[in-house]
């Protein structure tokens, strides 16, 4: 049975960004920290890897896992394997952004564009992760 996607039903963004980390288990107990993720599902892989992770913000969603050279993985490389390139990044929506700021860098996060307000609205800031992803967070709702 094939069901249109306006009649599926889901809680949560049906947009899910997913990334490959060369240290999955260190980057969801990284994130979960730093960013305030929660953990929905962690499938624990071969060699101490992850195979498959939920994470969860809000009604947002993430999936990760162990980088590998399986059918995927041929086509998904890391920042570090790109000399620090992304070629995506994530805008999350916060509405403490002052207090989420400084719980970033109390966790270690590299901050890439400082916290300022914004001509548009709202407050944002950008920082990396210790893999080099760049994450950008910001009180600007585009929805509202």
């Amino acid at each position: 049975i094939t069901k249109n996607s306006n009649q599926m039903k889901q809680n949560g963004s049906v947009i899910i960004p997913t990334m490959r980390y060369k240290d999955a288990p260190a980057a969801i107990e990284w994130l979960c920290n730093a960013f305030g993720f929660e953990k929905h599902l962690v499938v624990p892989g071969e060699n101490e890897t992850i195979a498959h992770a939920q994470l969860t913000f809000g009604s947002a969603m993430i999936m990760l896992g162990s980088e590998n050279d399986d059918e995927y993985g041929k086509f998904v490389k890391t920042p570090k394997d790109l000399n620090g390139i992304n070629t995506q990044t994530p805008y999350i929506l916060v509405q403490e952004i002052d207090d989420h700021y400084s719980r970033a860098i109390a966790a270690g996060a590299r901050i890439v564009l400082d916290i300022k307000d914004e001509d548009y609205g709202g407050r944002g800031y950008s920082c990396q992760d210790p893999e080099g992803y760049i994450w950008n967070f910001g009180s600007y709702n585009p929805w509202a």
